[in-house]
């Protein structure tokens, strides 16, 4: 089972404490950090404000040199999509092929009332990502020296030169989410990984089976997908640690302990995780809401992920 740290940095992080958890993240062997692209917080202040998560990225590529980056996700609502692929390709470039784009079709409101970002319906941005998808891929795909034209009923291009091109071919796309129908559906047709954040084992068993069935009616590998979940963090040795942890994310200890099994100690995680490998989970994202406790990830790290990993 692979392991990479997951952050939510609207909830109140500067650079400089997203930069700190990669590198721990890095030099202690995760596989990746990737981020929350938000600009209001789902609760408490969310001070100093919002980070652009491709900007932050871009920095963050620079300043590391092996662990890999990616949204979690970004919202097609955000931005247009032939400047989405410029920004990813770029940061791939910075990266050295490290990147990884997760886009999804945004969901929550209060964030594009407070930034003057337009929230359409759920079909619409549903519609919208599909095309996003569609453009994104199809001007990586062009090559060098072709253009790329497209017409759809939300975007159109006319003569794009298609680039610049990310450094890796195909760059890995994440999708996710639980919807029934065209969740699954864009998955098969454009993703490399699927992704379940914080539901219950039947919830994620019901999922990972209609992506499975997308995938085989895209004709398709049953191997060509990599199925993940995510799930909030809170471990430690004892349980004046675990407490505290989570204390520190304004969380009581049981209710965590009932809705996440990464919450407890080495053995509790590796003993929860189990049914969720037995499922089909092959990496997990750890939601790591405490970004100044790096001895939390050390923890893990050294006492759980070596029994999984």
């Amino acid at each position: 089972m692979d392991f990479r740290v997951f952050v939510e940095p609207q909830q109140g992080a500067t650079y400089g404490d997203q930069l700190a958890v990669a590198k721990a993240a890095e030099d202690l062997g995760y596989s990746a950090f990737f981020r929350s692209d938000h600009f209001v917080a789902m609760a408490g202040d969310g001070l100093p404000g919002p980070t652009d998560s491709w900007v932050t990225l871009g920095g963050i590529a620079r300043e590391t040199s092996s662990i890999r980056l990616g949204t979690m996700v970004t919202s097609a609502t955000f931005r247009f999509p032939g400047p989405l692929a410029i920004a990813v390709a770029q940061v791939d470039e910075m990266s050295g092929g490290r990147v990884e784009l997760g886009l999804g079709a945004g969901w929550f409101e209060a964030e594009h009332k407070a930034y003057a970002i337009p929230f359409p319906p759920l079909k619409e941005r549903f519609d919208r990502l599909s095309e996003q998808l569609d453009i994104i891929t199809g001007l990586w795909a062009t090559p060098t020296g072709e253009t790329f034209d497209y017409t759809g009923e939300h975007y159109s291009i006319i003569d794009s030169p298609a680039l610049p091109k990310p450094v890796q071919d195909p760059l890995p796309i994440v999708i996710g989410g639980g919807g029934p129908k065209r969740t699954p559906a864009l998955t098969a047709k454009y993703a490399s990984e699927f992704n379940i954040p914080f539901v219950p084992l039947d919830v994620l068993t019901a999922q990972y089976e209609r992506v499975a069935a997308a995938v085989q009616t895209e004709g398709r590998p049953a191997d060509s997908l990599t199925y993940s979940a995510a799930f909030v963090l809170c471990a430690g040795g004892d349980e004046s640690t675990l407490s505290r942890r989570a204390g520190s994310i304004g969380r009581e200890l049981e209710e965590l302990r009932s809705n996440s099994p990464t919450v407890g100690s080495a053995g509790e995680i590796v003993d929860r995780l189990a049914p969720f490998a037995a499922a089909g989970v092959q990496r997990v994202y750890l939601q790591v809401l405490d970004m100044h406790d790096l001895d939390h990830l050390a923890y893990v790290a050294q006492d759980v992920i070596p029994q999984l990993g």
